[in-house]
């Protein structure tokens, strides 16, 4: 069972990423970002930011459609978010190998190409 500590601990430990300043966490590499706290936005209320869930980047609509179907207790979408290359993962349902491996794909796709290759 992966939690908010655990996204910062991995999401720091690679290379070149910045930590903007939130409410929850906010993880970027080369001003993009590649994971952070779901905003939480329900009719009627006004917007949460939810640290025990993640938003991951992808990379592309196939990926996201795999994960969405293939493990719908772990990943999920709001219409918010229809077309764009995100998924939101509950984290409580992830263990800390899969939440690092996610974690680092994000990362991968979202750092420009010469710093990519930092990673080790």
């Amino acid at each position: 069972m992966a939690d908010a500590d655990d996204v910062r601990r991995l999401a720091l430990a690679l290379p070149h990423v910045e930590e903007i300043d939130s409410d929850g966490f906010d993880f970027r590499v080369g001003g993009k970002g590649f994971v952070w706290s779901y905003p939480e936005r329900l009719p009627g209320q006004p917007r949460r930011i939810r640290t025990d869930i993640a938003v991951l980047y992808v990379g592309d609509e196939a990926e996201k459609q795999a994960l969405l179907l293939g493990e719908p207790d772990k990943f999920f979408t709001t219409p918010g978010y229809d077309g764009f290359p995100l998924v939101m993962l509950r984290l409580a349902e992830v263990g800390e190998g899969r939440l690092a491996e996610l974690v680092t794909d994000a990362w991968r796709m979202r750092a420009p190409h010469d710093l990519a290759s930092d990673l080790t």
